[in-house]
């Protein structure tokens, strides 16, 4: 409740709660974004967000003074930034996190990696500096992802009054991967997130690691608390937003698209190096190849929409999803029948429409913290939908009595998987999404968030 909640909150983010655009006239636009903190800190009144400046137009509102209430943008140089966010969090801890480095070639631990590392120090103690000032005596800080894991112990330093969380929202490498990084590094991001208070993960599997970690290379984990939240989907927004007229317009369209009495194979992703987008289309591809009973009866819906596409890497990625996509409907497709239906403009009303027409939603990620889209797909589905879940997903340690678990490397058997999905006993189909909705939805973002506040409060503290 909001009044257990009376003293100040902070929560430190690299993305923020709004982003703004300049237009042509010189005047800017400001947009609201969601998610789980947003949800979260609507249950408290005296809260500031701390996050950096992303665009052009949010730094230009920060230079305007233009702010939201609630919110401090932090206006960090771009280039700092850039190393910071796209040189080491999102191309170097990413990838240890995710164990999808092809070690015989990257990382490359140089001089331009120490450079910017450099950055990211910088980028750190600009957010452990901003929440120093902003917080008031005893206020809880919750530091969120692998971006900021070094400001706690930055923030330790210099308000040893604070109660601070860090939470952590992908995997947690395990102590050999994790060795991958230079020794004084890997010491370095334990120690940034032991000067938390409490220091929480998605799920058992990723606390363990990193206590692993700790254990190993330090030698424990201190006076720090280690927990596991695991976020659920919000069931009342995506229910009731699922309703409304353009997101059933997106259901006419992608109805006719698919044909009638055809099922549907749903996958909904970003174009993420983890998100295992092009081995589920080969899947695919084995499924009509090896059954061809399932030729012209069933549409693979691909909605694998960009990200990071500054990074090359990326790029190449996503030119690889639509490679593989034309080459199945070349191969396979016909005049009245297109197997694949891929989008990779996002568009979170057709997301929805897709997930209320899955007869089967595909999540098979080579690792993920957690993956919302195994959530949400059983909580929207109009007639229930059979899950195929990655073993390395996050989701896996809630859902994966009710799914059909997966080896995510397994193509033969993701393909079998597939199969089963489509043929299973619609009785049964209908009783495991509800299932699975039910495990979905048992600690949504709102008490996620709160619980967090209410564990950090209860949490000696190590300082």
């Amino acid at each position: 409740m909001v009044s257990e909640h009376a003293a100040q909150v902070l929560v430190a983010s690299n993305r923020g709660p709004v982003s703004y655009t300049r237009r042509e006239d010189g005047t800017l636009d400001s947009k609201r974004g969601g998610g789980g903190l947003v949800s979260g800190l609507s249950a408290v009144d005296d809260k500031l967000w701390v996050c950096a400046a992303l665009s052009d137009g949010d730094r230009e509102a920060v230079r305007r003074g233009v702010s939201e209430p609630g919110v401090r943008m932090l206006d960090i140089d771009a280039g700092v930034h850039a190393d910071a966010y796209n040189g080491i969090a999102n191309s170097v801890l990413w990838f240890v996190h995710h164990m999808i480095y092809q070690t015989p070639l990257e990382p490359v631990f140089d001089a331009e990696f120490r450079r910017q590392w450099a950055s990211f120090e910088a980028y750190n103690r600009a957010f452990a500096e901003a929440l120093a000032q902003e917080a008031a005596e005893g206020a809880a800080v919750l530091v969120q992802d692998y971006h900021l894991s070094l400001v706690p112990g930055l923030l330790r330093e210099l308000r040893p009054d604070l109660r601070i969380g860090h939470f952590s929202h992908t995997p947690w490498a395990p102590v050999d991967y994790f060795r991958l990084l230079p020794d004084d590094i890997g010491e370095q991001l334990l120690n940034g997130i032991l000067g938390a208070d409490r220091a929480a993960f998605l799920t058992r599997r990723w606390a363990d690691a990193f206590i692993s970690c700790c254990t190993e290379i330090l030698g424990g984990t201190g006076g720090t608390r280690i927990g596991v939240h695991g976020l659920g989907a919000d069931a009342d927004f995506l229910r009731r937003r699922s309703r409304e007229a353009d997101v059933d317009e997106r259901m006419e369209l992608l109805r006719e698209q698919v044909g009638a009495d055809r099922r549907t194979i749903v996958r909904v992703d970003r174009t993420e190096l983890s998100k295992n987008i092009v081995r589920g289309l080969h899947a695919y591809r084995a499924l009509l190849e090896e059954r061809p009973e399932w030729r012209e009866r069933v549409v693979h819906i691909a909605f694998a929409y960009p990200s990071r596409q500054d990074l090359t890497v990326y790029r190449d990625y996503t030119a690889e999803v639509q490679r593989v996509a034309d080459a199945i409907n070349a191969e396979y497709g016909t005049e009245g029948w297109t197997p694949v239906l891929l989008h990779v403009d996002d568009d979170f009303a057709r997301s929805l429409a897709a997930y209320r027409l899955a007869d089967v939603a595909l999540v098979n990620p080579i690792r993920d913290g957690m993956n919302l889209v195994a959530k949400e797909v059983p909580v929207v589905s109009d007639h229930g939908c059979a899950l195929v879940l990655s073993r390395e997903a996050g989701a896996y340690e809630e859902l994966g009595e009710d799914a059909i678990v997966v080896n995510p490397y397994d193509v033969s058997a993701t393909a079998a998987a597939l199969h089963e999905a489509l043929t299973m006993d619609p009785d049964e189909r209908a009783a495991r999404s509800k299932r699975l909705a039910a495990a979905a939805t048992a600690l949504p973002p709102q008490q996620w968030f709160l619980d967090q506040l209410d564990a950090l409060k209860e949490t000696p503290s190590p300082g």
